[in-house]
């Protein structure tokens, strides 16, 4: 495993000075049901706040990431090609082969009490999920989300897991004296599709569920429709089906976001659907031929349809919220690691 080429700029192609050594590898298994068959690979990371590249298509420039592989095992999960980096496999390998940054919140908290941080906002699992089930076990987030509160950062999380309910009262806390944004992925509500597609992850009612339990607790949650996945989950009657259900958790906001299938992930998700609907495999041929994206002509009339959904049942996109809090810098901003562009 090439542990020395996981450096601060690894996960963009360039090999500079390593984040961790090889010789600070901790890999661990439990002998619990719930992470049978996957190992943990602990590390004390360099560095854990990274800036998204500007050609990236997110409205955020830095991200936290604790955690990387997922055992949500989604199988179009944009992440995958990271795996590669580290001589992993981007299939089976990044659903259980999880690299455990165990120092994040001791980094986090110094890299943000810095004079060099300007106090930008700060997105969180945009590349993988800080919620997912290793999260139980490892418990990074609080000291994570303790760290932003204390320092009055801005900061978002995305995520498919029910285990951010742990961390309510921080989360609370932390709105109090900063912008706090929290969006939850469901995008579709089809259960036979779920445990196929996304079979680590709670169900989609679960995740709804949280939605609604943070919006009873004073803290808006929007949802990110995404992937809504073509031929399966893309026709009409599924669409209202899952916006009604995301309406009536009490979402603020609902984002559809059409599947895309980067290196990586593409060849994972494709063997899992010559699996399970090979009569879709030509057609997802086509439908991709140009690339990770679908066409402009198809995304486009997904989002229209979605979005007179939303306002049919009275909620609306998701807007650009800007942070109430934010510290003019005292120097020039630190220069981090960039990360892949994620979407």
């Amino acid at each position: 495993m090439r542990w020395e080429n996981l450096t601060e700029s690894a996960e963009h192609g360039r090999a500079d000075a390593a984040l961790f050594g090889a010789d600070a590898v901790v890999s661990r298994t439990f002998d619990t049901p719930e992470f049978a068959g996957i190992t943990f690979h602990e590390i004390r990371a360099r560095s854990i706040i990274n800036r998204v590249p500007g050609a990236s298509r997110m409205p955020f420039e830095w991200t936290v990431n604790p955690y990387r592989g997922c055992t949500h095992a989604c199988v179009y999960c944009f992440a995958r090609k990271t795996h590669s980096y580290l001589d992993l496999d981007t299939g089976l390998g990044f659903d259980s082969q999880i690299v455990v940054k165990v120092n994040a919140p001791e980094l986090l908290r110094r890299q943000l009490g810095s004079r060099r941080w300007a106090g930008d906002h700060i997105a969180m699992g945009t590349n993988v999920d800080c919620y997912q089930r290793a999260e139980g076990r490892y418990r990074l987030m609080p000291g994570i989300l303790a760290a932003l509160r204390d320092q009055a950062n801005p900061f978002s999380i995305l995520t498919k897991g029910t285990l951010i309910l742990r961390d309510l009262g921080l989360l609370t806390q932390a709105a109090e004296v900063t912008d706090v944004g929290i969006s939850v992925s469901v995008g579709f509500t089809d259960p036979e599709l779920w445990r196929t597609v996304e079979p680590g992850t709670p169900a989609p009612e679960r995740r709804l569920d949280v939605v609604r339990t943070l919006g009873e607790h004073g803290i808006g949650c929007g949802v990110l429709m995404a992937p809504v996945i073509p031929f399966l989950s893309d026709q009409p009657a599924q669409l209202r089906a899952t916006v009604r259900a995301i309406a009536a958790a009490g979402a603020t906001s609902v984002t559809p976001l059409v599947l895309h299938l980067r290196p990586g992930a593409r060849e994972w998700f494709m063997a899992w659907l010559n699996r399970e609907h090979p009569y879709l495999v030509r057609r997802y041929e086509r439908l991709y031929a140009d690339g990770a994206y679908a066409p402009k002509w198809y995304q486009r009339r997904i989002t229209r349809q979605v979005h007179e959904l939303a306002q049919e049942y009275g909620i609306g996109p998701a807007g650009a919220g800007m942070p109430r809090r934010i510290r003019e810098p005292e120097v020039a901003p630190m220069s981090e690691p960039t990360q892949l562009t994620l979407i």
